[in-house]
């Protein structure tokens, strides 16, 4: 089903660059892959939000990301955008939850807006989620600032850096730095239920092994 489909826009896209050229060109390409979505018959469209590149202030880049999310609804329909929250690395937004609220809060249409929850980003950003009160904690505070509503995906990784390294470094599931608790959390968690999942582990020849080990979760 479509819902449970989560496609990926170009890395090289950044709606909040600072050069007005380049910002175009990659809300151009926004565009087309969310077009493109429309096309295929899916419902929403996974994306990093933007870099300031140090150039300009990071509220200055959020809100050139918010004009760039807007202009794309207003020529295209049905996709959903869904804002990937980030590790923090470099000058990359979308690491605190406060940036992705602040993305949704400025929407012009918000039935047309979601967040993409990777773990090993929440995890390097500060958000534990090993043990169950950790667990408990940082997801009261998403829903607090953001809202279950708005979740349309996940990403599940372990992670090689530590807790609040702002490193993007994925590793495969129990092998990490979370270890393999926090996701037997989350594959019981009914807030979670019906959404596409998607495995981003550094091992394919894996894959099959640890998806099966998270349906192995489910109680």
């Amino acid at each position: 089903m479509p819902r449970h489909v989560l496609a990926h826009d170009s890395y090289l896209i950044n709606l909040g660059h600072p050069e007005v050229e380049k910002k175009q060109k990659s809300l151009d390409a926004f565009i087309d892959e969310v077009q493109r979505c429309e096309l295929l018959g899916l419902d929403r469209l996974n994306f990093h939000p933007g870099s300031y590149l140090k150039k300009i202030s990071p509220q200055q880049c959020l809100e050139f990301i918010s004009e760039s999310m807007n202009e794309t609804l207003k020529v295209t329909k049905d996709v959903i955008l869904v804002i990937e929250n980030t590790a923090g690395q470099g000058s990359n937004l979308g690491f605190e939850f406060e940036h992705l609220a602040y993305l949704i809060d400025n929407s012009i249409d918000k039935d047309r807006v979601g967040v993409c929850i990777d773990t090993c980003h929440m995890f390097t950003a500060g958000y534990d989620i090993r043990d169950k009160e950790a667990y408990d904690k940082t997801w009261s505070k998403f829903d607090e600032i953001i809202g279950f509503k708005y979740l349309k995906g996940m990403h599940l990784n372990d992670s090689k850096p530590d807790l609040g390294s702002r490193v993007d470094r994925h590793d495969s599931l129990g092998k990490g730095k979370i270890g393999l608790d926090a996701f037997k959390f989350l594959m019981n968690d009914e807030r979670i239920d019906d959404i596409p999942m998607v495995l981003e582990t550094i091992d394919d020849s894996i894959w099959a092994e640890e998806i099966k080990l998270l349906y192995s979760f489910i109680k």
